[in-house]
């Protein structure tokens, strides 16, 4: 999607949440499998009526069994459209959509707004519990079961060893053409004393491909005690895929918010996340 909107369009934000259970990820696939952005622009074509698709640009494309309660997205409709439907547009799609997908809000979007690159952070949340007995059937779906008792208090030093901007190419599954230098802006872990289960937070200002995941993979080996605290620190400077860091599975986590500046900056910051980002010394990579 464009930063600027095509003329006789208006560039609308929709502000959800789903259930990334039954989903095969955020993405629309030839295959025909079901997605979250498949099921929400069949219903906004039907809602509305139109001929065609409206393509949705989404802050963060969640992968199968990645769930999302901040999720942001926007579609550029015909100023026809949005005339004679938007006020009406989010009770219609509450009534076509199914149950695990829900819309929280529809409005136009500010100038230069564009819910990929002008977002400057996103933060998930990873839950797991390390209780002997497993995790609660009524969480199966939202919470990992480690069954390995968790020293939460190592996670977070080993933690506090990857902030910062680092090239996390140890943590991420590369793609051609594209950087995997981040600046990982926080990165810890809370014990709940109600339940016991583990949140670990983590925010960005983008991620590459199973780059959560892997942190966490890496998190709960220094946590069971298979490694030492130093261990994350020493596979992030090393600068290659490790095949020891295992990639959990993607029902723990959670896209919780996702950021963005102020009206007057959208522009600016699209137009920064799209530059060519590398570490001093360094050279290449791909946009954001």
């Amino acid at each position: 999607m464009s930063d600027e909107v095509a003329p006789g369009h208006v560039r609308v934000r929709f502000d959800l949440s789903y259930d990334g259970t039954d989903f095969s990820g955020w993405a629309r696939q030839p295959s025909g499998r079901r997605t979250v952005q498949g099921e929400i622009e069949e219903a906004l074509r039907t809602v509305t009526r139109a001929p065609e698709v409206f393509p949705l640009t989404v802050a963060g494309r969640t992968d199968a069994g990645v769930h999302a309660r901040g999720q942001v997205a926007t579609a550029d409709l015909p100023d026809a459209v949005w005339a004679e439907h938007g006020e009406k547009l989010l009770k219609r799609l509450a009534g076509r959509l199914p149950r695990d997908v829900r819309i929280w809000r529809v409005a136009e979007a500010p100038a230069g707004f564009n819910a990929r690159f002008a977002a400057v952070w996103r933060r998930y949340a990873y839950r797991i519990t390390d209780h002997p007995g497993g995790a609660d059937p009524l969480l199966r779906n939202h919470v990992l079961w480690h069954d390995w008792e968790l020293d939460v208090d190592a996670m977070n030093a080993a933690a506090e060893l990857l902030l910062g901007e680092h090239d996390f190419a140890a943590f991420c599954k590369k793609r051609e053409g594209a950087t995997t230098i981040r600046t990982l802006q926080r990165l810890d872990l809370v014990r709940s004393e109600a339940d016991g289960i583990v949140t670990a937070t983590v925010q960005a200002d983008a991620f590459c491909h199973n780059m959560v995941r892997s942190l966490i993979g890496a998190l709960l080996f220094v946590g069971d005690g298979h490694r030492p605290v130093e261990w994350a620190g020493e596979v992030l400077a090393a600068g290659v895929r490790d095949s020891s860091v295992h990639v959990v599975k993607p029902h723990g986590l959670t896209l919780e918010e996702v950021g963005y500046p102020a009206d007057e900056l959208l522009a600016a910051r699209a137009r920064e996340a799209r530059n060519l980002r590398t570490l001093p010394g360094t050279s290449g990579g791909g946009c954001c």
